[in-house]
Formats: C-alpha cells, sequence, structure tokens
C-alpha cells in the first residue's frame, strides 16, 4: 500500500499567491504518487505582518517575504535549504535571480527561502489616459492636477521614503546607527510631501491592491507613482481597464535604482516531518521551467530571471518584467535583522504623521533613528 503524504502549506490570498501554488502542487501530486499538498491563504496585510514562527509551527510549507529573515533565522523555525539542497541547485537559483531577490533570503550563512515572485516599487499608469512620467517633478505636477493615487497604508508609506533615499544614492543604513542623516530625511520628506498634500485621506489606508483596483476600475487616476508590481492587472480582462508597469520615476539622477525590494520566496518549516519531499517541491517552484511554463500560466508572477527574460512571459502582461526590469534588477534590500519588523510598523506610522501634516520633518528624522538603533536588540 503506498504511504500517504499530507503537506500543508500557507500563502496569501491574492491570485498572484495562491494560484500558482496551488497549481504546481497539484502537478507535483501528479508525478510523486500518494503526496498531496493543501494551501490555505491569508490576506495582503496578514502576509506582511503575521510572525513566521507562528506559521511553521501549524505548516510544512510557507510562502514569506524577507523582512522576516532576521527573526526566523534566530528562531530557528524555518529549514535551511542547505540541509537537503545540493550546492550546484542553489548556485543555479541564485544565478537566475531577479537583482537580488535571491540574497533577500541569505542571511547568517544559510538561504532561508527560495524566490519564487519578484516585486518592487514601479510605476504604474492608465497609458489610455495619460503617458508615463520619468521624473518625481512630472508625479508632483499630475498630483496638482488629482490624477495620483498612491498606497499610503503600512508599511507601504515607509518603503515610499526608502526608495526616494536610495534613488538620491544615499540610501537608508541596513545596520547599527541612524537610519537616514538629517539633510537627506528632509529632502525626501520634502518630496513625498510635495506629492501627499493632494492626497486623499483614503489613501492611508490603501494598499497596492486597493490602489490598483481603484486604478483599473475608475477613469478619476492616471498614475501610482510608487507600488508593487502586480502584473495581473495588466492581463486582459483581469479588471475594467488594463495596467502599464514600466520603471520608477526618478528624483536623483542615477536612472530608476534604489527601490525598495519586495517579492515573495518559499520557505520550509524545520518542523517538518518530510524535509526532503519539501526541498524537492521549493526547488522546482523555483526553477525557470516551473517559472516560465506552468508558474506563470496560472496567475503568477515569476521569481526568476528566465521567465522575466521569455517573450512569452511578458507578452499577456503588456511587457511588464521587461518594462520594470531595470528598476528591480537595481533594487534596494531593506533591513532584515531580528527585531526590524517592530521598527517596520513605527517607521510606517512615523512617514504617515509627516505626510499628513502632524509631525515635523526634523523631528521626524531623529525619530526614526532613535527607533531604528532601538530595533536592535542586543545593542540598546
Amino acid at each position: 500500500m503506498a504511504t500517504i503524504v499530507e503537506l500543508k502549506g500557507m500563502t496569501w490570498s491574492d491570485p498572484r499567491g495562491y494560484d500558482p501554488v496551488v497549481a504546481a502542487s497539484d502537478v507535483f501530486a501528479r508525478t510523486h504518487p500518494g503526496v498531496t499538498i493543501k494551501w490555505d491563504k491569508r490576506s495582503l496585510q496578514g502576509f506582511e505582518t503575521t510572525p513566521v514562527d507562528e506559521l511553521a509551527a501549524q505548516y510544512d510549507l510557507m510562502v514569506i517575504d524577507h523582512p522576516h529573515v532576521g527573526s526566523v533565522a534566530d528562531q530557528g523555525c524555518l529549514l535551511p535549504f542547505e540541509a537537503h539542497a545540493g550546492e550546484d541547485a542553489l548556485a543555479e537559483l541564485a544565478n537566475q535571480s531577479v537583482g537580488r531577490s535571491f540574497q533577500s533570503y541569505f542571511l547568517h550563512g544559510r538561504q532561508w527561502a527560495l524566490p519564487i515572485d519578484a516585486a518592487t516599487q514601479v510605476q504604474a499608469h492608465r497609458a489610455d489616459l495619460s503617458s508615463r512620467v520619468t521624473r518625481w517633478s512630472d508625479v508632483v505636477r499630475k498630483a496638482e492636477d488629482g490624477n495620483v493615487i498612491w498606497p499610503l497604508r503600512s508599511p507601504h508609506v515607509l518603503m515610499n521614503f526608502y526608495t526616494l533615499t536610495a534613488n538620491l544614492g544615499r540610501p537608508c543604513a541596513t545596520s547599527y546607527g541612524d537610519l537616514i542623516d538629517i539633510e537627506t530625511g528632509l529632502q525626501v520628506f520634502e518630496q513625498l510631501c510635495a506629492v501627499s498634500r493632494h492626497m486623499d485621506e483614503a489613501f492611508y489606508s490603501m494598499d497596492p491592491i486597493a490602489v490598483l483596483d481603484e486604478l483599473a476600475n475608475s477613469d478619476r487616476y492616471h498614475l501610482a507613482p510608487l507600488v508593487y508590481l502586480y502584473k495581473g492587472y495588466a492581463d486582459e480582462g483581469y479588471r475594467t481597464n488594463r495596467i502599464h508597469f514600466t520603471d520608477m520615476p526618478v528624483l536623483g539622477r542615477n536612472g530608476p535604482l534604489g527601490s525598495a525590494l519586495g517579492g515573495t520566496g518559499i520557505a520550509i518549516s524545520s518542523k517538518t516531518t518530510h524535509p526532503k519531499l519539501c526541498t524537492g517541491f521549493a526547488l522546482w517552484l523555483a526553477g525557470a521551467e516551473c517559472q516560465s511554463g506552468l508558474y506563470a500560466r496560472s496567475n503568477g508572477q515569476p521569481g526568476n530571471a528566465l521567465a522575466w527574460s521569455n517573450p512569452a512571459v511578458n507578452a499577456p502582461v503588456l511587457d511588464a518584467y521587461y518594462n520594470t526590469r531595470l528598476t528591480h534588477e537595481t533594487a534596494w534590500l531593506r533591513p532584515r535583522h531580528n527585531g526590524y519588523m517592530q521598527f517596520q510598523e513605527e517607521g510606517s506610522v512615523i512617514v504617515a504623521d509627516v505626510l499628513r501634516g502632524r509631525l515635523d520633518p526634523n523631528a521626524a528624522v531623529a525619530r526614526l533613528n532613535e527607533r531604528f538603533r532601538a530595533s536592535f536588540n542586543d545593542r540598546g
């Protein structure tokens, strides 16, 4: 009698997060008789905030994002891929990474997840209503005209701050010390406020999905200047109107670099009783063959560079991968230390308070630096 293995997975509820892993699990089950993988899902907000150790106690496989890596590396709740994956297999995926996606899950000498989805803050616009912009000054003008919509819910409001500081060539810190110098912080707050003063208060409760829904379903707004890539909105028939994704508008003179990296990775619980089976599934899911074919066809947004370079993958999404590739390849990797996630919440509130006119920018920079230092619990 064949052994029955039932694995449990947790992902996030958007079709981009759920559909491709379910489709891949069905195919994997057909090639591995007796194996099933059942996936649960949580909201985007839950995905961004739920501690991974809570998930690892219940699930064999998890789709996570990289800012949690510092805590999971210290807690030992995930299985490092080096335990069961060959060095050559990991090196191949590293070489096929879109920008720093693979690196974002590597910490303390171990690979804690494999990238299956690449994303960073890019520009989204309705090409049927207006053309894309190239500079931040163009964003300000469109905001003055009432044509800009912007996700300002935590943590996205902080990601905007990160992106513009890095785009100036003076990125925020990722190790112990001040997060940002006062001159750069004030310059970025000035530029953010030049746009936010024209924003609707409702935007502070909107994440990228809510913003892109509004952008696609009505003609009121033309542009979301910084929003994480969601390829589905470029698909034919996904929403009322299709959205074009292109490289981010620039503030500095260095081109579209410094966008705050996002994306997701597939991770394995250290408590699983089937570590080799989980590793085999994860390696296949992140590999070029699955990512360029089944994964992309099943509403997935690949994390593998070979998929991003594939014309057949680009064609259904208005060349979204081609048109945002430079922004992704030069994206900035945010802090990942144990304690960072608390700062991400605190920092988002601080930045939002400045944009809403509730907090002086000088005081905000000082508070960001103080809270960032405090997030390194072992340093005081």
